[in-house]
């Protein structure tokens, strides 16, 4: 979320200077906005701490691209607050499992495509990968709003 990560740009530092109009927008037809994607992942952030924490794999309780309701500058600045408590969350359930509870598989029996456990480390480095992934969609977003916007 924060930092100084070697592939590029943090999200936090992506999110910098994005105000509500300019994540609500939609300057790639068929894309999501910067909006939905900042709820998106705070959903599956969510959802992977309730799994390293035990619960069984399954859909985010928030469902997967939850919706916009309000776009004013107060929803944003909390749907920015909400990723940031959300990923706050999740690096403190990590710090408190041993490398040994990482090797264990995420609870409900979640299998991979070839049927080998999912264990919570590959869950937790996958949540990072998602993220990274949609920090991407964000930053071309940012341009195409500056650019076209």
């Amino acid at each position: 979320m924060d930092g100084d990560p070697w592939y590029g740009s943090a999200v936090a530092r992506i999110l910098d200077g994005i105000d509500a109009t300019a994540a609500a927008a939609h300057p790639i037809k068929g894309a999501h906005s910067i909006w939905e994607l900042v709820l998106h992942m705070t959903a599956w952030v969510n959802e992977v701490r309730r799994r390293l924490e035990g619960g069984k794999h399954g859909d985010p309780a928030e469902g997967d691209w939850p919706r916009v309701v309000e776009t004013t500058a107060e929803a944003w600045k909390q749907a920015i607050s909400s990723l940031r408590r959300a990923h706050a969350e999740l690096a403190r359930t990590l710090a408190t499992t041993d490398d040994a509870g990482l090797a264990h598989q995420v609870a409900g029996g979640q299998v991979d495509s070839t049927g080998s456990p999912v264990t919570l480390y590959q869950t937790a480095i996958g949540i990072l990968q998602h993220d990274t992934y949609h920090a991407g969609q964000i930053a071309i977003l940012k341009k195409a709003i500056s650019t076209y916007g």
